[in-house]
């Protein structure tokens, strides 16, 4: 058990019972997300949102996953060759991650990320990679030091191949 689980935080998917009035991350387009659109997307399975909740009952932070797509080209050419000649593979989409901005430098966005990596292996649906787009130079690093690499020409879109997700989990 994580020092996070022992401390009473523990994910859980969005629904109406978690307060997203006041979550904050910082972000403008991930707080207003966050606040308007989750709930929407979740009921017309558009995207999957699952919340951190702290032992406190409020919402620590949250993340999104849904499906998507990523084009042969964009693939570095060592994995690519290795890949059907499909003009684009499955991937699942870690579409938003967010901490509360009071909470920061905890190890929640490590803990929202490994949750989200294992969730995406168990999933029953073909998906080659999980894929994110980070918002900046900051969240481009932290998913870089988790393992993910970048897509060709796309700096801040990064993808980690479920094998490589398979092998964190011991499967």
């Amino acid at each position: 058990m994580t020092n996070i689980e022992s401390s009473g935080f523990r994910i859980e998917a969005l629904d109406l019972s978690h307060d997203r009035r006041t979550f904050s991350c910082g972000v403008d387009s991930l707080d207003r997300y966050f606040r308007v659109q989750a709930g929407q997307e979740a009921r017309k399975n558009i995207a999957a949102t699952f919340v951190l909740v702290g032992p406190n009952g409020q919402v620590a932070g949250y993340y999104t996953l849904s499906a998507t797509s990523v084009a042969l080209a964009e693939l570095p050419g060592d994995i690519a060759r290795r890949l059907p000649r499909y003009p684009s593979v499955p991937a699942t989409l870690l579409g938003r991650l967010a901490v509360e901005r009071r909470r920061r430098g905890k190890g929640l966005g490590r803990f929202m990320l490994a949750d989200a990596l294992w969730r995406a292996a168990r999933n029953e649906i073909a998906s080659f990679a999980v894929v994110v787009d980070a918002t900046d130079e900051a969240a481009r690093n932290f998913y870089r030091r988790e393992g993910f690499l970048p897509l060709l020409d796309r700096p801040l879109k990064l993808f980690l191949p479920m094998a490589a997700i398979a092998r964190l989990f011991g499967d």
